[in-house]
């Protein structure tokens, strides 16, 4: 079966889009909404977003636990935030590699509030099908990368609607 390369969702949050970037784009602040990932540690020490921007992730899934080493590709305020994770490990991300890029876009919603698009791109194009398929299905106990990230994504867009919705004006 042919792998699929791109997932996204949406939800639409009630707050304006430079609102909801300020916090998406700090990567220290993902584990928040994020199943896996819990938090992430910004080599520079910022917390504002900009292209070039180096962060490593802290993540989990069930017992295990991994680092990955990101760069941050685009940084748009208000409108598109994005990252290409290049490097894993269990505590420091030495195996480097092409692995995945998130992206988050913001845009005014018809009725108000702010449309948030995430969306996880499988960068691993050198992988035999049938080996990525293989892997994903260990690691996400019987899942394809595709429709695990799917629903970590509808989650993820939930936590965050509600811990935006629901924060002090």
């Amino acid at each position: 079966m042919p792998r699929i390369f791109s997932v996204s969702d949406s939800v639409v949050i009630d707050a304006a889009p430079s609102t909801i970037y300020a916090q998406v784009s700090n990567p220290a602040l993902m584990g928040r909404w994020s199943p896996e990932n819990r938090g992430a540690t910004v080599h520079d020490g910022g917390e504002r977003a900009y292209v070039g921007m180096v962060f490593d992730g802290r993540n989990t899934r069930g017992p295990f636990s991994w680092t990955t080493r990101c760069t941050v590709t685009a940084a748009d305020p208000g409108e598109r935030f994005a990252f290409r994770v290049r490097a894993i490990g269990r505590r420091r991300p030495l195996l480097p590699g092409r692995i995945a890029t998130w992206e988050y876009r913001f845009e005014r919603a018809a009725g108000g509030g702010t449309r948030v698009t995430e969306t996880w791109i499988d960068d691993r194009r050198g992988w035999p099908d049938f080996l990525a398929n293989a892997f994903d299905k260990a690691a996400t106990r019987g899942h394809t990368f595709a429709d695990f990230q799917r629903r970590n994504i509808r989650r993820t867009l939930a936590n965050l609607k509600l811990a935006i919705e629901s924060e002090p004006v």
